[in-house]
């Protein structure tokens, strides 16, 4: 599978987001309505309050920041890793705007995410438009046929054409014997981490290790033999 695609061509990411505003009683008036509407479709009883719900605000667009973006290249046997984080979303999505218009200065490359169509590249996307920062060409759809975006999404590979279920990146990594990327914390904790424990460095960990992994999947899926941790570098 992929074999067509040399793999240094392909830009493995990962992002963490996180609620915009600390607690719902923190979130402005004028975004807390439309919160209020957003959770009364989300809930299945009466417990399930706006302010209950409050915690899965990070996976929507329109009520989270994105706190890191882990991003990995092949180069010279090397998968080389770097992470755009920090509390100024303007900054960081900025920053890895530049590194995504560099990356795609070369024909052909291609952007690889993990359930990628239907978080990271969009969220991506609608908070650089939120940040008034252009979009960098692999996130500029308008008008783009479907063959023509380069987008790759191993859940999406992973199914075939099977539309019946969610496959995570952490059951995949199981399957074909590859480290777990959730031995510390998981997806759910990453509001609580950020804002009650204050621990972005271990975001950044956890978010570089699920980029690690889709990046060996992504070999375990070609037939080759995923990279070592000797041959993984961090980039600061």
């Amino acid at each position: 599978m992929l074999n067509n695609l040399s793999i240094s061509k392909l830009f493995f990411i990962d992002i963490e987001t996180a609620p915009y505003w600390p607690s719902f009683e923190q979130m402005p008036v004028e975004f807390r309505k439309h919160w209020e509407h957003k959770a009364m479709l989300l809930s299945r009883n009466a417990d399930e309050t706006p302010e209950k719900l409050y915690g899965r605000a990070g996976i929507y667009a329109e009520f989270a920041r994105v706190i890191c973006i882990s991003s990995a290249y092949f180069y010279n046997g090397q998968l080389r890793v770097k992470s755009f984080a920090g509390d100024n979303e303007h900054d960081l999505l900025s920053s890895f705007a530049e590194a995504t218009h560099s990356f795609f200065l070369t024909p052909g490359t291609c952007l690889v995410a993990h359930n990628g169509k239907e978080f990271d590249f969009p969220v991506i996307a609608r908070r650089m438009l939120v940040n008034s920062i252009p979009l960098p060409a692999p996130f500029d759809l308008a008008g783009k046929k479907p063959w023509e975006v380069p987008h790759i999404d191993t859940m999406d590979l992973w199914k075939f054409g099977d539309y019946k279920n969610f496959t995570s990146l952490a059951l995949l990594a199981t399957l074909f014997g590859l480290p777990s990327p959730k031995d510390d914390i998981s997806g759910a904790d990453v509001g609580k981490v950020y804002w009650i424990d204050h621990d972005l460095p271990r975001i950044v960990t956890y978010c570089q290790k699920d980029t690690v992994t889709l990046a060996r999947l992504i070999q375990k899926f070609r037939g080759e033999m995923p990279v070592g941790d000797s041959q993984i570098v961090v980039v600061e």
